[in-house]
C-alpha cells in the first residue's frame, strides 16, 4: 500500500515534517506486492530529492503522452518549469489531472528460477493537479532552488535570470498529498522447490556514481569547490 501525505509548512526544500500515514486513495492503493509499499513521508521525499528528472503523464487532443522533465522539491510540492509555449505545461493547466513518476533502479536480482528474477528499485507516483506559480517572487525562489539542487553554491556565481527570461518561463507545482511509494531491497525469494537447483544467485547492483567535472573549452576560471568535489560524491 502506498503513502498518502499531508505536508505541513516548510520554509525550504528540506523536510522538517513528521511522517504521516493515511489510508491510500483508490488510485494510489498498491495492489500488486503490496508489502513493498511504504507509509513514511521521509521515504517519498528521499526518492524525489534524489531525482533530477521525472516523467509526467497527461492527455490532450492528440492522445496520451509521457514526457521527461526536470523536477525539484520545495517543502510539500514538486516543481517543474519550461517555456511559456510548452504544450505539456499548457495542457497541465487546462486539463488539470496528471500523474508524475520517479524511479531509481538499484540492481538486478537473480533467482534460481526465471520467474522469480526481479529488480531492486525505489519509485514514487504523484497524482493531482498542477498549479502555476504566478507570483514573481515565488517564481524566483523556485528557480533559485532548482539551481541550488543542480550544484549547491553555484547560484552565487552565475548571472541571475533577467526579467525577459522570467517572463518567458512558466513554473508549475503539484502538491504531494496523493502519492504512492513502492521500493524493494535484498536478494531473491526462491521457491522451496527450487532451492536444490545449482545456479549462482544474488544481486547485480547499479552504481549511481558521478564522474569528474569537465571544464568547457572556453572556461577561464578556476574550478569551484562544488565542481571539484562532484566526482567524489554519491549521486
Amino acid at each position: 500500500m502506498p503513502i498518502i501525505v499531508r505536508p505541513a509548512s516548510s520554509t525550504n526544500g528540506t523536510s522538517t515534517m513528521t511522517a504521516t500515514a493515511l489510508p491510500p486513495s483508490p488510485r494510489t492503493r498498491v495492489r500488486r506486492v503490496a508489502e513493498l509499499a511504504c507509509y513514511e513521508q521521509t521515504s517519498l521525499y528521499a526518492i524525489l530529492d534524489a531525482a533530477y528528472l521525472c516523467h509526467i503523464a497527461f492527455r490532450d487532443d492528440k492522445g496520451s503522452h509521457c514526457i521527461p522533465t526536470a523536477c525539484w522539491r520545495i517543502g510539500g510540492h514538486l516543481y517543474i518549469h519550461g517555456s511559456n509555449g510548452s504544450r505539456m505545461l499548457k495542457q497541465l493547466l487546462l486539463d488539470g489531472d496528471a500523474c508524475v513518476t520517479v524511479s531509481h533502479l538499484d540492481g538486478l536480482v537473480l533467482a534460481r528460477s526465471a520467474f522469480n528474477h526481479t529488480m531492486n528499485y525505489r519509485s514514487a507516483m504523484v497524482y493531482g493537479q498542477f498549479e502555476k506559480v504566478s507570483d514573481i517572487g515565488q517564481q524566483h525562489v523556485a528557480m533559485d532552488a532548482l539551481m541550488e539542487k543542480l550544484a549547491p553554491g553555484r547560484l552565487a556565481h552565475v548571472r541571475g535570470g533577467s526579467a525577459k527570461e522570467y517572463a518567458a518561463t512558466t513554473v508549475l507545482r503539484i502538491a504531494l498529498d496523493e502519492c504512492a511509494v513502492k521500493q524493494r531491497t535484498g536478494g531473491p525469494l526462491d521457491d522451496a522447490g527450487d532451492m536444490a537447483h545449482a545456479v549462482w544467485t544474488g544481486e547485480l547492483p547499479f552504481s549511481h556514481g558521478r564522474g569528474a567535472a569537465i571544464a568547457d573549452a572556453l572556461n577561464t576560471c578556476d574550478i569551484p569547490a562544488y565542481a571539484a568535489t562532484w566526482g567524489t560524491e554519491s549521486a
